[in-house]
């Protein structure tokens, strides 16, 4: 039998003990917990941030720049490439050199080339430098050996930052021909000619893959991959065929000038599409690829001839001057001597090689290419205080871009009395200066004797349009600057009865099956300030030039039954330099306008003029059958 309370000792003894458990499980949770948080926790906080998602650009396949035949004229190709991460280089003690030490020896490049190509472009930052995003990754080699691959990608602990993979690169089938007028790619983007303008249509939309990486660097396993879209071709008006013609003949006439630079044009009278665009010097944007280096960068002619270099124009400006002086009412049929000289204030002016013409009509004056003619039309004009010509030049669209589907495209120069007042109140103080210091820095006597003078008379009284601004305006010298493209517009205008075009090198957007998304037609953007009737004037004695005029003897035997050439020569002087060589050329059947300019090439009639039949020859075909 139990004693009365024994029950009730043995459940408080119980309950001690469970209580004891309790606090005894508490009290090592709570130990637990005070290790991981205090003892552990900064271990821990380092593998958990460790441990995290990063998201990959995928780089989609760049769209195709096609010819109007559909000939690849930049394409793409799938390459070994290596990248570096800027960020991820920023992060390492030393800003990332030591790995670009060691990946200059294992690509066998100059650590400071390397350096060049990976630093990020900012205000202080010269050329070369990365243009696109920070977060992009900066290809420094491409076409690398398999085996310099491999040995980058498995020793990653030497190369943080730096991968290697198969990406699509761009390729340029056709070399230096036309590059500026194809522009290059740099971080995805377009960044000059073809490639920057239509770079929305190209470039596609980039595909993103969003992986877990453990502490070291290690992929873990794929979260999420969304596939890049691959961009729009772009069809041009770009004939690869009379492009290569266009780039011999400019090529051919240089090495037998000596000329220093040079462009041609050829367009569509009748449409305003663009066929070739020809520049010397030029490059092979294939440069651009894996990064360019400080030595390439400076030795790059960035220039587009075609479309950006300017050239005083000589007499192929005397359609212009044709046409303001029939709208004052100088009658075309007239006659006008055409003497050796013709003084103009008191400066004489002498005719090209001071040549005495006799009299001529005003159709005689363009074949025969007469410069004293048109002094006495621009001297009287100018004492009538007309600005007919100054009107009439930027009604045929100079002095202003033409609008051609190329970035940072020129506007030449029209110069009038208001911005010769302008130069020379901005320039008299230095004017005066070396009124009196002259130039003794510069070797060439006669140079500096001629600026000399030049700076004395500006500081007595320039500034002021004189007759003899006027006379050298009529020639196309003192100061009128034009581009090749501006030229050939004005050209295809005449020929076309008086149509000016934006040019247009884009033809359509192409989806990558087929699809045509968009067609690029060339604007209007105006008409030439000329009646039909002096257009038809004009293409009758344009079309005397070649045959009996100043460009005779470079189409001799030409098969002007087959293509009706018509043209004007044109012989820019340049002081202390050979003269600048022009021929504009066009022709009805087929509506093709070319035009051809030689810095230091010499007379017109002796090297642009035989270039552009070159390249005539080579439209129909004749230049293969010879």
């Amino acid at each position: 039998m139990s004693r009365p309370g024994a029950g009730g000792a043995m459940s408080r003894g119980r309950l001690f003990v469970l209580r004891l458990l309790v606090v005894a499980l508490l009290l090592t949770l709570c130990g637990r917990l005070w290790f991981l948080q205090v003892v552990s926790g900064a271990q821990y906080v380092r593998a958990a941030a460790d441990v995290r998602i990063r998201t990959v650009s995928l780089p989609p396949t760049r769209g195709q720049i096609l010819d109007a035949a559909g000939r690849p004229l930049v394409t793409n190709k799938t390459r070994p490439v290596v990248s570096v991460d800027a960020i991820a280089l920023q992060h390492q003690p030393d800003g990332g050199k030591a790995v670009l030490v060691r990946l200059s020896k294992v690509l066998r490049q100059p650590y400071q080339q390397i350096a060049e190509k990976v630093r990020l472009c900012g205000p202080r930052v010269p050329q070369p430098c990365w243009q696109g995003s920070p977060y992009e990754p900066i290809p420094v080699a491409q076409d690398v050996p398999v085996p310099t691959a491999l040995q980058i990608s498995e020793r990653q602990q030497d190369f943080p930052g730096v991968r290697t993979e198969l990406l699509p690169v761009r390729v340029y089938p056709l070399g230096t021909s036309a590059a500026h007028t194809l522009g290059y790619v740099q971080g995805a983007k377009g960044r000059d000619g073809l490639e920057a303008r239509y770079d929305g249509d190209l470039a596609g939309e980039p595909g993103k893959r969003q992986v877990a990486v453990d502490n070291t660097g290690q992929v873990t396993r794929l979260i999420r991959q969304d596939e890049p879209v691959t961009g729009d071709n772009l069809v041009t008006s770009i004939d690869a065929r009379i492009q290569g013609i266009a780039e011999q003949a400019l090529s051919g006439a240089l090495a037998a000038s000596g000329g220093t630079s040079g462009a041609v044009v050829v367009m569509r009278s009748d449409t305003g599409r663009v066929v070739a665009l020809a520049g010397h010097p030029s490059y092979d944007p294939a440069v651009w690829t894996d990064g360019v280096s400080s030595k390439e960068y400076k030795a790059l002619p960035l220039l587009s001839q075609p479309v950006q270099g300017e050239w005083a124009p000589g007499s192929t400006w005397k359609v212009a001057s044709t046409a303001a002086a029939a709208a004052a009412g100088y009658g075309l049929g007239a006659t006008y001597d055409c003497p050796s000289g013709y003084v103009v204030g008191n400066r004489l002016f002498r005719n090209f090689a001071s040549a005495d013409l006799g009299r001529l009509t005003m159709h005689g004056a363009l074949v025969k290419s007469c410069d004293t003619i048109y002094y006495r039309l621009a001297d009287e004009l100018w004492q009538r205080r007309s600005d007919i010509m100054q009107k009439t030049a930027r009604g045929f669209g100079f002095g202003e871009p033409t609008g051609v589907d190329l970035p940072g495209e020129a506007a030449g120069a029209v110069p009038d009395a208001a911005q010769k007042k302008a130069v020379w109140q901005a320039t008299r103080k230095e004017s005066c200066r070396r009124a009196t210091t002259g130039y003794p820095e510069m070797k060439d006597q006669g140079r500096a004797a001629y600026l000399t003078a030049i700076a004395r008379e500006n500081c007595r009284g320039g500034g002021v349009w004189r007759g003899g601004d006027a006379a050298n305006f009529a020639i196309g010298q003192g100061g009128v600057l034009v581009t090749p493209l501006q030229l050939a517009r004005a050209y295809a205008a005449i020929a076309n009865g008086g149509t000016l075009f934006h040019p247009r090198i884009g033809h359509k957007v192409v989806s990558p099956d087929g699809r045509t998304l968009k067609t690029i037609t060339p604007p209007v953007a105006g008409k030439l300030p000329a009646s039909a009737e002096t257009l038809r004037f004009m293409r009758a004695a344009l079309a005397g030039v070649p045959r009996s005029g100043t460009a005779e003897e470079a189409f001799e035997k030409f098969p002007f039954d087959k293509i009706a050439v018509a043209g004007k020569t044109g012989t820019a002087e340049s002081f202390g330099h050979r003269d600048t060589s022009w021929f504009a050329s066009f022709a009805p059947d087929p509506a093709y306008t070319v035009v051809v300019v030689l810095s230091e090439g010499g007379r017109g009639g002796e090297v642009a003029a035989p270039a552009a039949r070159v390249v005539w020859e080579g439209i129909l075909g004749l230049r293969e059958r010879r």
